[in-house]
């Protein structure tokens, strides 16, 4: 089954080629990520892309690592520091970031002096290396695109980071598709509305600044106003939503149903919370609980938002919650 949106368009993430089992690591070999290809792949179209590749190194072909300054390293060959492949990498991710505007995420091979996202080693003179650079080519791509949902493969195992990603990426598809109608002040407005409570889960300070920002809509270049919009809802989505903010949003919903809940079904979903917070249910459980009882008394202001309400695909996908 393949993820699309309401036009029938697959949702595409960008992928390192090696995490897809193409043969085009330094050594000829791959890094064939079966729970990508297994799983994930079931609901993305993978946009394949190996940068050391593309700029002309050859497979197999001398490796290369990360020297200098973490801040501004250089990635040059291991064995011959002649070969320095800088600034070709930095300018193919910068041309990639352009050409591949419609992506809806990316993930990175991890560790890589080209693709690596954090903790890439960055070797120095006369010492052991660092262990926090990021590679060249993730680097400039990302730069162009920072509101890109990306991540690192191996960080992926880790269900509260996957969960993360996942959500993060059909929250920007759904921008996305805002884009492709046309940005207008209502529509942003709208927008932010269906994603309140979702960011409350993820960061409180952030759903108060956001929504201030919000209020002032009409007075700013609306095509920068979008561009800033979008860059702090993902910053803000990086942060993994914890099962206590999770069931402090439930109580917030829970709120609009004081008025029609008998006692026995407060007591009811109250209990259903708590256990989640406490870990001894998933999260489903009480969402489900809230959606039966907000499809018993419907509320205006909560039939659309995306918390109560995602898309099935993104929740099956989540479902380890």
């Amino acid at each position: 089954m393949k993820t699309t949106d309401g036009h029938g368009s697959r949702i595409r993430l960008g992928i390192s080629s090696c995490l897809l089992g193409q043969k085009v690591r330094f050594d000829g070999n791959h890094k064939h990520d079966s729970f990508l290809t297994g799983t994930l792949g079931q609901f993305f179209e993978w946009v394949p892309v190996c940068p050391e590749v593309a700029i002309g190194l050859g497979i197999p072909r001398p490796p290369i690592r990360l020297v200098g300054s973490p801040a501004s390293p250089r990635a040059v060959g291991v064995k011959d520091a002649s070969i320095d492949v800088t600034d070709k990498l930095a300018a193919y991710g910068k041309r990639q970031a352009h050409a591949l505007e419609n992506l809806s995420g990316y993930i990175f091979k991890s560790k890589s002096p080209s693709c690596g996202l954090e903790r890439v080693k960055v070797y120095q003179a006369g010492g052991a290396p660092a262990a926090n650079g990021r590679g060249i080519y993730a680097d400039a791509f990302l730069s162009a695109q920072p509101w890109l949902p990306a991540e690192e493969e191996g960080r992926l195992s880790n269900p509260r980071l996957r969960e993360n990603f996942i959500e993060r990426v059909f929250v920007y598809r759904r921008w996305q598709e805002l884009m492709a109608r046309g940005l207008s002040a209502s529509r942003l407005v709208e927008f932010h509305t269906h994603h309140k409570l979702a960011l409350m889960a993820h960061d409180v300070e952030a759903y108060r600044a956001l929504g201030r920002l919000v209020a002032q809509t009409g007075r700013c270049n609306l095509k920068e106003f979008g561009h800033d919009y979008i860059h702090r809802l993902m910053v803000a989505l990086q942060r993994p939503a914890s099962p206590a903010r999770h069931a402090n949003v439930m109580m917030h919903l829970m709120g609009y149903l004081k008025l029609q809940l008998d006692a026995e079904d407060k007591a009811e979903l109250l209990e259903m919370i708590h256990a989640y917070r406490r870990g001894e249910t998933l999260f489903a459980a009480p969402l489900t609980l809230l959606r039966h009882y907000f499809r018993r008394f419907p509320d205006p202001t909560i039939m659309h938002q995306t918390y109560l309400h995602p898309d099935p695909r993104e929740l099956l996908l989540r479902g380890g919650l």
